[in-house]
């Protein structure tokens, strides 16, 4: 499903992103990138998203070299992966519901499959109720499952969830990470890069941790022992 090959990234004039990574996560994994903030969490995911170039190496995503993928072709690459950040990244003039619409709208979907689809993802993360509320109209673990609503939009094979959590208190960390964990159980594959502790510890998934750009441990179970 995933695959990174000896990666390098490396930012001028010699900032050293990611040291020789290699890795590979199968489908319907959950797993879970661990390591303190600069650690190289967030440079390897936007070279899955192929927001970035690898200095050296190969990353894969199924039988795709990510980095051989034309310009024209990125649309399809991305939307085989969906992409949940610490900031949300919502639209504050549209509501909940249109900000997951209007993922749709750019690739041209009908008005009758936007109705089907984004009350099936609100309900899936439990706003149903919320689909008229502006994002100031919601608390914070309320805008993070309307970002994971318009993640999960285009049926992703994959979600990276980059510090979901990382602005929310204990209760809606909890509520992000079972929503999480439910969205895998529907056989995506979910990638989170997380500082959290106590989350990893909870969740005994993998965990693969990083550390100055290198992996310096991949366990089954993982622990955050940083």
């Amino acid at each position: 499903m995933i695959k990174f090959e000896k990666v390098n990234k490396i930012y001028p004039p010699n900032t050293v992103a990611l040291d020789n990574v290699s890795f590979e996560i199968g489908p319907k994994e959950f797993v879970c990138l661990v390591g303190k903030s600069g650690a190289g969490k967030t440079t390897l995911l936007k070279l899955l998203m192929a927001e970035e170039n690898p200095s050296s190496g190969k990353v894969f995503l199924g039988s795709q070299d990510v980095q051989a993928i034309s310009h024209k072709h990125l649309p399809e690459l991305r939307r085989k992966i969906g992409a949940i950040f610490q900031d949300y990244r919502l639209l504050p003039s549209k509501t909940a519901y249109e900000n997951v619409a209007y993922a749709m709208e750019v690739i041209g979907a009908s008005d009758q499959e936007i109705a089907r689809d984004v009350a099936d993802v609100l309900d899936i993360v439990g706003l149903k109720e919320k689909a008229c509320n502006f994002p100031a109209q919601l608390s914070g673990g309320e805008r993070q499952r309307v970002a994971i609503a318009r993640a999960l939009i285009h049926r992703p094979e994959v979600i990276l969830a980059d510090e979901p959590t990382g602005n929310l208190d204990p209760y809606n960390t909890l509520d992000i990470i079972r929503l999480l964990l439910k969205i895998n159980e529907f056989g995506t594959t979910v990638v989170l890069s997380t500082h959290n502790k106590e989350a990893v510890n909870s969740l005994a998934k993998r965990a693969i941790t990083l550390s100055e750009g290198k992996i310096i441990r991949d366990e089954k179970i993982g622990r955050f022992i940083l």
